[in-house]
């Protein structure tokens, strides 16, 4: 029993003694990325930079996108019928010299409009605008000998306006409320716009529409920061077009104290082609030389990668090993501090029994 007890101390020392070197030898990160995979890029196919960027493909709305659009043209599909508080542009030839009629006039709460006090209201909501220009023309030839009168359509009450922002929904859609969803996901802005005068004209009569991204919430890359053995950090951050390494690392303030000077951009292949590519980022030169060669653009999808201090990493794994023994440690000390603390009391609660008793 001695013998397998002693066996036993021998193996956990040896397994001890092993642990330490690990770790006073320091940690090395492991690159699983093989560069021979990598192909050769060819002087055409150099990596952008911040003194050669590139355009970025035109955008493709996803969600959750957010787009303005804006009605540029919103006429009601003919024969459209007058309501109650439109407003009508009507002009009138031949009218008294001192009483034009050239504006634009309300349809009233009792579907009238008020030509003035020399001509008086004539009654036209649910009209369509030729049978109100006709009931405004035998109106006027009560006064005027021959009247000739044109009625458009200047703003309609009843339609909704469609102008506004527009959150890309789950589904790639956006909700234009009464005039219901049309999909958006995956098109540009023109084909949007396009998408867009498409489902409206089952409503109005050639609309036009102008279409704006104003928030790119779908295009992004990260920012990964590696933390020394206290967990790692990431950051996801909205693509512009026109960030670089230098404009990533600002994102998270710098490096922190847990960070080494070892950055690089993993970049994930495109669907179908080739591999992933990994830029290493060469620090120094880019802050303290002004260099720009590996400031790279920055692409969506990609991870900026801050790697970790080995010896903050090696410090911080070392506390994590020794702490719970400390911890173990300090309780037993604490357990036999407390058993002494009790035989001296009863030793001099023993003493005092005695001497009282003599």
């Amino acid at each position: 029993m001695i013998r397998a007890g002693r066996k036993t101390l021998s193996e956990r020392t040896a397994l001890l003694a092993t642990c330490l070197i690990v770790i006073l030898g320091g940690c090395h990160a492991l690159d699983f990325y093989d560069q021979a995979l990598q192909p050769p890029l060819s002087p055409m196919l150099e990596t952008p930079s911040e003194k050669a960027k590139m355009a970025l493909p035109a955008y493709q709305i996803e969600p959750p996108d957010v787009i303005q659009i804006e009605m540029l043209k919103m006429v009601p599909l003919p024969p459209y019928r007058t309501e109650i508080y439109d407003v009508l542009q009507i002009q009138v030839v031949g009218t008294l010299l001192d009483q034009p009629i050239d504006g634009f006039f309300l349809v009233e709460g009792e579907g009238t409009a008020n030509l003035g006090p020399a001509y008086g209201t004539v009654r036209v909501a649910g009209m369509t605008l030729d049978e109100a220009e006709e009931a405004i023309r035998q109106h006027l030839l009560q006064i005027l000998k021959r009247p000739e009168v044109s009625v458009q359509l200047a703003r309609t009450a009843g339609t909704q306006e469609v102008t506004g922002q527009y959150l890309v929904g789950p589904d790639g859609t956006v909700n234009l409320r009464r005039y219901g969803v049309v999909q958006v996901a995956g098109k540009t802005v023109l084909e949007a716009r396009e998408a867009l005068e498409k489902h409206l004209s089952q409503y109005f009569d050639s609309p036009q529409v102008a279409v704006d991204v104003i928030t790119y919430n779908s295009k992004v890359y990260y920012i990964v920061t590696e933390g020394a053995e206290l967990g790692d950090n990431l950051m996801r951050v909205p693509v512009t077009g026109n960030e670089t390494v230098l404009d990533a690392i600002s994102q998270v303030n710098g490096l922190s104290q847990l960070s080494s000077k070892e950055i690089w951009i993993a970049r994930p292949a495109a669907a179908g082609f080739g591999c992933e590519q990994i830029l290493p980022v060469d620090w120094a030169a880019i802050t303290r030389g002004g260099s720009t060669a590996t400031n790279y653009q920055v692409m969506p999808g990609d991870r900026v990668f801050i790697a970790e201090d080995k010896l903050v990493a090696a410090t911080n794994l070392i506390s994590k090993v020794i702490s719970p023994i400390e911890r173990i440690l300090g309780v037993a000390s604490l357990g036999t501090s407390t058993v002494r603390g009790f035989q001296t009391l009863g030793r001099q609660y023993n003493l005092q029994r005695r001497s009282g008793g003599g």
